[in-house]
């Protein structure tokens, strides 16, 4: 589990919800009551190109808004994979998409190979909450928030009528990191 500063880069094309899931941490890190600060970048392709949020969780004051050094990795896309993989510490955690990687270059991150969107699409039917599947690892297996206060964030930020489609993906994203830690 991390603790004191956190630095979060979440990766992968345009349309995969990543800004959202930025979103989404970055406002359960506040209810939580910690500070922190949420940016993003996405390519002018948007949809197809590169995307990536960023979040800072820090008990003080936050100083630098962006990522240099991130402790998580969550790539949803070889492409992601590859750009940020060299940002990784000795100690970092690098969570993939199954479903899109394959192979992985040699890290000393700890890793979580979990199908995201293969899960989304084959346990809900709607690939598209692939980014809440992974979401709910990254958070189980981090303990950057709480499950309440990312539950809370989450049923603020979605679509009416997704509330029960989400919290499933939550739920199933949580409980697999649960078991590939175990």
């Amino acid at each position: 589990m991390l603790s004191g500063n956190c630095e979060i880069l979440l990766t992968g094309t345009g349309g995969q919800g990543l800004i959202l899931a930025g979103q989404i941490l970055a406002e359960a890190v506040v209810r939580d009551g910690k500070n922190a600060v949420q940016t993003q970048s996405y390519g002018p392709e948007a949809r197809g190109g590169a995307s990536r949020a960023e979040v800072i969780i820090s008990d003080g004051e936050i100083d630098y808004p962006l990522v240099t050094k991130p402790d998580v990795l969550l790539a949803m896309s070889k492409e992601a994979l590859k750009k940020f993989i060299g940002k990784l510490g000795e100690n970092s955690i690098l969570m993939v998409d199954s479903t899109h990687i394959e192979e992985i270059p040699t890290t000393t991150a700890r890793i979580y190979q979990i199908p995201y969107s293969k899960i989304a699409g084959e346990t809900l039917g709607k690939e598209m909450v692939a980014n809440i599947v992974a979401l709910g690892a990254l958070a189980a297996a981090t303990g950057v928030v709480t499950k309440e206060s990312l539950t809370a964030a989450l049923m603020s930020r979605i679509p009416r009528g997704t509330e029960a489609l989400n919290q499933k993906a939550l739920d199933i994203g949580w409980n697999s990191a649960r078991q590939t830690a175990a």
